[in-house]
Protein backbone atom coordinates (compact mmCIF):
# COMPACT_ATOMS: atom_id res chain seq x y z
CA UNK A 1 0.00 0.00 0.00
CA UNK A 2 1.31 3.45 -0.97
CA UNK A 3 2.26 5.70 1.94
CA UNK A 4 1.40 9.30 1.05
CA UNK A 5 2.76 12.55 2.39
CA UNK A 6 -0.38 14.46 3.38
CA UNK A 7 1.42 17.77 2.75
CA UNK A 8 1.60 17.00 -0.97
CA UNK A 9 -1.08 18.46 -3.26
CA UNK A 10 -1.61 18.58 -7.01
CA UNK A 11 -3.52 21.00 -9.21
CA UNK A 12 -4.56 19.85 -12.68
CA UNK A 13 -5.26 22.66 -15.16
CA UNK A 14 -8.20 21.51 -17.28
CA UNK A 15 -9.80 24.67 -18.63
CA UNK A 16 -8.39 24.95 -22.16
CA UNK A 17 -10.35 24.61 -25.40
CA UNK A 18 -7.72 22.76 -27.49
CA UNK A 19 -8.86 24.39 -30.73
CA UNK A 20 -5.98 22.92 -32.78
CA UNK A 21 -7.67 19.51 -32.27
CA UNK A 22 -10.90 20.70 -33.88
CA UNK A 23 -13.34 19.27 -34.93
CA UNK A 24 -12.97 16.65 -32.16
CA UNK A 25 -12.08 19.22 -29.52
CA UNK A 26 -14.72 21.94 -29.16
CA UNK A 27 -15.47 24.66 -26.63
CA UNK A 28 -18.29 22.48 -25.27
CA UNK A 29 -16.14 19.34 -25.04
CA UNK A 30 -12.38 20.07 -25.21
CA UNK A 31 -9.59 17.58 -25.89
CA UNK A 32 -8.72 16.89 -22.22
CA UNK A 33 -12.09 15.13 -21.88
CA UNK A 34 -11.49 12.86 -24.90
CA UNK A 35 -9.67 9.54 -25.21
CA UNK A 36 -7.28 11.02 -27.76
CA UNK A 37 -4.97 8.00 -27.93
CA UNK A 38 -7.57 5.26 -27.94
CA UNK A 39 -6.27 3.89 -24.61
CA UNK A 40 -9.61 3.60 -22.83
CA UNK A 41 -9.26 6.73 -20.67
CA UNK A 42 -9.42 10.44 -21.33
CA UNK A 43 -6.39 12.73 -21.02
CA UNK A 44 -7.84 14.16 -17.78
CA UNK A 45 -8.33 10.68 -16.33
CA UNK A 46 -4.80 9.57 -17.25
CA UNK A 47 -3.32 12.76 -15.72
CA UNK A 48 -5.31 12.26 -12.51
CA UNK A 49 -4.32 8.59 -12.27
CA UNK A 50 -0.66 9.44 -12.88
CA UNK A 51 -0.65 11.95 -10.03
CA UNK A 52 -2.23 9.50 -7.57
CA UNK A 53 1.11 7.67 -7.51
CA UNK A 54 2.62 10.61 -5.56
CA UNK A 55 -0.32 12.58 -4.09
CA UNK A 56 -3.35 11.39 -2.09
CA UNK A 57 -6.33 11.49 -4.45
CA UNK A 58 -8.27 13.69 -2.04
CA UNK A 59 -5.43 16.28 -2.34
CA UNK A 60 -5.74 16.55 -6.13
CA UNK A 61 -7.66 19.62 -7.30
CA UNK A 62 -9.02 20.27 -10.78
CA UNK A 63 -8.86 23.83 -12.10
CA UNK A 64 -11.35 24.38 -14.88
CA UNK A 65 -14.09 26.52 -16.32
CA UNK A 66 -17.53 26.33 -14.72
CA UNK A 67 -18.91 25.04 -18.05
CA UNK A 68 -17.00 21.76 -17.55
CA UNK A 69 -18.04 20.96 -13.98
CA UNK A 70 -20.44 18.16 -14.92
CA UNK A 71 -17.98 16.56 -17.35
CA UNK A 72 -15.28 16.50 -14.67
CA UNK A 73 -17.61 14.90 -12.11
CA UNK A 74 -18.67 12.31 -14.67
CA UNK A 75 -15.08 11.42 -15.59
CA UNK A 76 -13.70 11.54 -12.02
CA UNK A 77 -16.63 10.23 -9.94
CA UNK A 78 -14.50 9.69 -6.79
CA UNK A 79 -13.64 13.34 -6.25
CA UNK A 80 -15.77 15.79 -4.29
CA UNK A 81 -17.13 19.11 -5.52
CA UNK A 82 -14.63 20.81 -3.18
CA UNK A 83 -11.81 19.39 -5.30
CA UNK A 84 -13.03 21.25 -8.38
CA UNK A 85 -12.05 24.93 -8.60
CA UNK A 86 -14.20 26.68 -11.19
CA UNK A 87 -13.13 29.82 -13.02
CA UNK A 88 -16.00 32.13 -13.99
CA UNK A 89 -13.95 33.36 -16.97
CA UNK A 90 -11.20 31.91 -19.16
CA UNK A 91 -8.09 33.85 -18.18
CA UNK A 92 -4.47 32.77 -18.45
CA UNK A 93 -2.64 30.54 -15.96
CA UNK A 94 -1.51 33.05 -13.31
CA UNK A 95 -4.90 33.87 -11.69
CA UNK A 96 -6.08 30.27 -11.41
CA UNK A 97 -2.74 29.08 -10.01
CA UNK A 98 -2.71 31.84 -7.38
CA UNK A 99 -6.31 31.08 -6.39
CA UNK A 100 -5.50 27.36 -6.02
CA UNK A 101 -2.32 28.11 -4.04
CA UNK A 102 -4.16 30.37 -1.60
CA UNK A 103 -6.89 27.78 -1.06
CA UNK A 104 -4.31 25.06 -0.44
CA UNK A 105 -2.16 27.26 1.83
CA UNK A 106 -5.20 28.17 3.92
CA UNK A 107 -6.07 24.49 4.33
CA UNK A 108 -2.49 23.35 4.99
CA UNK A 109 0.25 25.97 5.63
CA UNK A 110 2.92 23.27 5.02
CA UNK A 111 1.56 22.24 1.62
CA UNK A 112 3.83 21.60 -1.35
CA UNK A 113 1.94 21.59 -4.63
CA UNK A 114 2.36 20.30 -8.16
CA UNK A 115 0.80 22.21 -11.05
CA UNK A 116 0.28 20.07 -14.16
CA UNK A 117 -1.62 20.46 -17.45
CA UNK A 118 -4.41 17.95 -18.03
CA UNK A 119 -3.65 17.19 -21.67
CA UNK A 120 -0.08 15.88 -21.83
CA UNK A 121 1.01 12.36 -22.74
CA UNK A 122 3.62 10.75 -20.49
CA UNK A 123 4.26 7.09 -21.11
CA UNK A 124 6.86 6.25 -18.43
CA UNK A 125 4.85 6.83 -15.26
CA UNK A 126 7.56 5.43 -12.95
CA UNK A 127 10.12 7.94 -14.26
CA UNK A 128 7.52 10.72 -13.92
CA UNK A 129 6.85 9.76 -10.28
CA UNK A 130 10.60 9.66 -9.52
CA UNK A 131 11.18 13.14 -10.99
CA UNK A 132 8.12 14.60 -9.24
CA UNK A 133 9.18 13.12 -5.88
CA UNK A 134 12.65 14.62 -6.32
CA UNK A 135 11.08 18.03 -7.02
CA UNK A 136 8.64 17.76 -4.09
CA UNK A 137 11.46 16.96 -1.65
CA UNK A 138 13.59 19.84 -2.95
CA UNK A 139 10.71 22.34 -2.78
CA UNK A 140 9.81 21.13 0.74
CA UNK A 141 13.27 22.04 2.05
CA UNK A 142 13.74 25.45 0.42
CA UNK A 143 11.80 28.45 -0.84
CA UNK A 144 12.29 27.68 -4.52
CA UNK A 145 10.16 27.37 -7.64
CA UNK A 146 10.87 24.10 -9.44
CA UNK A 147 9.90 23.22 -13.00
CA UNK A 148 10.40 20.03 -14.97
CA UNK A 149 12.07 20.60 -18.33
CA UNK A 150 12.01 18.14 -21.21
CA UNK A 151 15.30 17.28 -22.88
CA UNK A 152 14.86 18.26 -26.56
CA UNK A 153 14.97 15.39 -29.05
CA UNK A 154 14.88 17.63 -32.14
CA UNK A 155 14.96 21.40 -32.87
CA UNK A 156 11.27 22.08 -32.22
CA UNK A 157 10.22 25.65 -33.01
CA UNK A 158 6.78 25.28 -31.41
CA UNK A 159 7.90 25.12 -27.76
CA UNK A 160 9.34 27.65 -25.37
CA UNK A 161 12.80 26.77 -24.05
CA UNK A 162 14.51 27.19 -20.67
CA UNK A 163 18.27 27.73 -20.36
CA UNK A 164 19.93 26.49 -17.18
CA UNK A 165 23.41 26.68 -15.65
CA UNK A 166 24.22 22.94 -15.90
CA UNK A 167 26.29 22.08 -12.85
CA UNK A 168 27.62 18.52 -13.16
CA UNK A 169 26.34 15.97 -10.64
CA UNK A 170 23.33 18.04 -9.53
CA UNK A 171 19.71 17.01 -9.99
CA UNK A 172 18.48 20.55 -9.50
CA UNK A 173 19.80 23.17 -11.91
CA UNK A 174 19.49 26.96 -11.58
CA UNK A 175 17.47 28.52 -14.37
CA UNK A 176 19.18 31.29 -16.33
CA UNK A 177 16.46 32.41 -18.70
CA UNK A 178 13.10 31.49 -20.24
CA UNK A 179 13.05 31.93 -24.01
CA UNK A 180 10.19 32.27 -26.48
CA UNK A 181 9.53 29.86 -29.34
CA UNK A 182 12.78 30.06 -31.34
CA UNK A 183 13.65 30.17 -35.01
CA UNK A 184 14.88 26.87 -36.47
CA UNK A 185 18.43 28.21 -36.45
CA UNK A 186 18.25 29.05 -32.73
CA UNK A 187 16.52 25.77 -31.89
CA UNK A 188 19.40 23.88 -33.50
CA UNK A 189 21.87 26.03 -31.54
CA UNK A 190 20.05 25.24 -28.27
CA UNK A 191 20.36 21.51 -28.94
CA UNK A 192 24.09 21.84 -29.64
CA UNK A 193 24.69 23.83 -26.44
CA UNK A 194 23.03 21.09 -24.37
CA UNK A 195 21.75 23.23 -21.49
CA UNK A 196 18.31 24.04 -22.88
CA UNK A 197 15.08 22.14 -22.21
CA UNK A 198 11.53 22.42 -23.47
CA UNK A 199 9.18 24.25 -21.11
CA UNK A 200 6.54 21.64 -20.19
CA UNK A 201 4.53 23.84 -17.84
CA UNK A 202 4.87 21.42 -14.90
CA UNK A 203 5.68 23.25 -11.65
CA UNK A 204 6.39 22.28 -8.03
CA UNK A 205 6.59 24.68 -5.07
CA UNK A 206 5.34 25.41 -1.57
CA UNK A 207 1.86 26.92 -1.72
CA UNK A 208 3.07 29.61 0.69
CA UNK A 209 6.12 30.50 -1.44
CA UNK A 210 4.28 30.86 -4.73
CA UNK A 211 1.74 33.08 -2.91
CA UNK A 212 4.64 35.17 -1.53
CA UNK A 213 6.11 35.35 -5.04
CA UNK A 214 2.85 36.85 -6.31
CA UNK A 215 2.96 39.31 -3.42
CA UNK A 216 6.43 40.35 -4.61
CA UNK A 217 6.03 40.35 -8.41
CA UNK A 218 2.29 40.83 -8.99
CA UNK A 219 1.01 42.47 -5.77
CA UNK A 220 -2.23 43.76 -7.29
CA UNK A 221 -3.38 40.19 -8.08
CA UNK A 222 -2.25 38.92 -4.67
CA UNK A 223 -4.17 41.73 -2.95
CA UNK A 224 -7.26 41.09 -5.07
CA UNK A 225 -7.57 37.49 -3.85
CA UNK A 226 -6.14 38.09 -0.38
CA UNK A 227 -8.94 40.54 0.43
CA UNK A 228 -11.33 37.61 0.43
CA UNK A 229 -9.04 35.05 2.04
CA UNK A 230 -11.59 34.40 4.80
CA UNK A 231 -14.11 33.26 2.16
CA UNK A 232 -11.85 30.63 0.59
CA UNK A 233 -12.78 27.00 1.42
CA UNK A 234 -16.14 28.18 2.78
CA UNK A 235 -19.66 28.40 1.27
CA UNK A 236 -18.95 32.09 0.52
CA UNK A 237 -16.07 31.25 -1.84
CA UNK A 238 -18.18 30.87 -4.98
CA UNK A 239 -19.73 34.34 -4.66
CA UNK A 240 -16.35 35.92 -3.87
CA UNK A 241 -14.64 34.28 -6.88
CA UNK A 242 -17.47 35.23 -9.26
CA UNK A 243 -17.32 38.85 -8.14
CA UNK A 244 -13.52 39.12 -8.09
CA UNK A 245 -11.94 36.77 -10.61
CA UNK A 246 -12.61 38.75 -13.78
CA UNK A 247 -10.72 41.73 -12.31
CA UNK A 248 -7.49 39.68 -12.31
CA UNK A 249 -4.87 40.36 -14.96
CA UNK A 250 -4.97 37.98 -17.94
CA UNK A 251 -1.35 36.79 -17.75
CA UNK A 252 0.55 33.50 -17.74
CA UNK A 253 2.47 32.17 -14.74
CA UNK A 254 5.63 32.31 -16.86
CA UNK A 255 5.36 36.05 -17.51
CA UNK A 256 3.92 36.89 -14.09
CA UNK A 257 6.37 35.00 -11.87
CA UNK A 258 8.78 32.51 -13.43
CA UNK A 259 10.62 34.97 -15.68
CA UNK A 260 10.99 37.51 -12.85
CA UNK A 261 11.99 35.33 -9.89
CA UNK A 262 15.62 34.52 -9.13
CA UNK A 263 14.57 31.39 -7.20
CA UNK A 264 13.69 29.19 -10.18
CA UNK A 265 15.28 25.75 -10.59
CA UNK A 266 14.83 23.00 -13.13
CA UNK A 267 14.99 19.24 -13.11
CA UNK A 268 15.67 17.88 -16.62
CA UNK A 269 13.00 15.18 -16.90
CA UNK A 270 13.92 11.53 -17.34
CA UNK A 271 10.66 10.64 -19.09
CA UNK A 272 9.41 11.01 -22.66
CA UNK A 273 6.74 13.67 -23.04
CA UNK A 274 4.36 15.14 -25.58
CA UNK A 275 2.10 18.12 -25.09
CA UNK A 276 -0.30 16.67 -27.70
CA UNK A 277 -0.74 20.14 -29.10
CA UNK A 278 -1.69 19.20 -32.66
CA UNK A 279 -2.92 16.29 -34.76
CA UNK A 280 0.65 15.92 -36.00
CA UNK A 281 1.99 15.48 -32.46
CA UNK A 282 -0.72 12.88 -31.81
CA UNK A 283 0.41 11.02 -34.96
CA UNK A 284 3.92 10.84 -33.45
CA UNK A 285 2.64 9.08 -30.32
CA UNK A 286 0.29 6.54 -31.92
CA UNK A 287 1.19 3.10 -33.28
CA UNK A 288 1.56 3.12 -37.07
CA UNK A 289 1.10 0.59 -39.85
CA UNK A 290 3.85 -0.32 -42.32
CA UNK A 291 3.01 2.85 -44.32
CA UNK A 292 3.24 5.13 -41.27
CA UNK A 293 -0.52 5.64 -41.02
CA UNK A 294 -1.92 6.13 -37.49
CA UNK A 295 -5.50 5.33 -36.58
CA UNK A 296 -7.83 6.01 -33.65
CA UNK A 297 -11.15 4.12 -33.63
CA UNK A 298 -11.32 3.72 -37.42
CA UNK A 299 -10.80 0.52 -39.39
CA UNK A 300 -8.44 1.65 -42.12
CA UNK A 301 -8.09 0.24 -45.61
CA UNK A 302 -5.19 2.19 -47.16
CA UNK A 303 -4.46 2.20 -50.89
CA UNK A 304 -1.17 3.88 -51.78
CA UNK A 305 -1.58 6.03 -48.65
CA UNK A 306 1.11 6.88 -46.10
CA UNK A 307 1.90 9.16 -43.16
CA UNK A 308 -1.75 9.94 -42.45
CA UNK A 309 -3.61 10.22 -39.15
CA UNK A 310 -7.22 9.03 -39.26
CA UNK A 311 -9.66 9.61 -36.40
CA UNK A 312 -13.33 8.59 -36.42
CA UNK A 313 -15.80 8.91 -33.57
CA UNK A 314 -16.86 5.30 -34.05
CA UNK A 315 -15.31 2.17 -35.60
CA UNK A 316 -16.05 3.28 -39.16
CA UNK A 317 -14.32 1.61 -42.11
CA UNK A 318 -12.22 4.26 -43.88
CA UNK A 319 -10.72 3.82 -47.34
CA UNK A 320 -7.90 6.24 -48.16
CA UNK A 321 -6.42 6.16 -51.64
CA UNK A 322 -3.46 8.22 -52.85
CA UNK A 323 -3.12 10.53 -49.84
CA UNK A 324 0.17 11.21 -48.05
CA UNK A 325 0.66 13.10 -44.78
CA UNK A 326 -2.97 14.11 -44.24
CA UNK A 327 -5.14 14.68 -41.17
CA UNK A 328 -8.52 13.00 -41.62
CA UNK A 329 -11.01 13.52 -38.79
CA UNK A 330 -14.59 12.27 -39.02
CA UNK A 331 -16.50 13.68 -36.10
CA UNK A 332 -20.27 13.49 -35.66
CA UNK A 333 -21.04 16.75 -37.51
CA UNK A 334 -17.80 17.66 -39.30
CA UNK A 335 -15.41 15.88 -41.68
CA UNK A 336 -11.95 17.48 -41.80
CA UNK A 337 -9.34 16.58 -44.44
CA UNK A 338 -6.23 18.78 -44.24
CA UNK A 339 -2.54 18.28 -45.13
CA UNK A 340 -0.43 17.86 -42.00
CA UNK A 341 1.78 20.74 -43.09
CA UNK A 342 -1.25 23.05 -42.71
CA UNK A 343 -2.25 21.84 -39.24
CA UNK A 344 -1.49 25.23 -37.65
CA UNK A 345 -4.33 26.65 -39.73
CA UNK A 346 -6.99 24.37 -38.22
CA UNK A 347 -7.82 26.94 -35.56
CA UNK A 348 -8.57 29.48 -38.30
CA UNK A 349 -10.67 26.93 -40.24
CA UNK A 350 -12.68 26.31 -37.05
CA UNK A 351 -13.38 30.02 -36.66
CA UNK A 352 -14.55 30.32 -40.29
CA UNK A 353 -16.84 27.29 -39.92
CA UNK A 354 -18.38 28.77 -36.77
CA UNK A 355 -19.02 32.05 -38.58
CA UNK A 356 -20.53 30.48 -41.68
CA UNK A 357 -22.49 27.54 -40.29
CA UNK A 358 -23.02 27.18 -36.57
CA UNK A 359 -21.31 28.39 -33.39
CA UNK A 360 -22.00 24.98 -31.85
CA UNK A 361 -19.62 23.34 -34.34
CA UNK A 362 -16.67 24.97 -32.55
Amino acid sequence: MTSYNQDYYAVIMAGGVGSRFWPLSTAKYPKQFHDMLGLGETLLQSTFNRLTSVVPYENILILSNEAYNDIIKEQLPKITQEQIILEPAMLNTAPCILLAAMKIKKKNPNAVMIVAPSDHFINDEDAFAADINLALKAASKEDILVTLGIKPTFPNTGYGYIKYEKEEGKDLQKVEVFTEKPTLRNAKKYLEEGNYVWNAGIFIWKASFIADSFKTYLPEMFDLFNEGIEHLNTPKEEKFVKETYTEAKNISIDYAIMEKSDSVYIIPASFKWSDLGTWGSLHEELAKDESNNAVVNAQLMPQDASGNIIYTHNAKVVIVDGLEDYIIVDDKDVLLIVPKEKEQGIKEIRNKVMEKFDKNLG
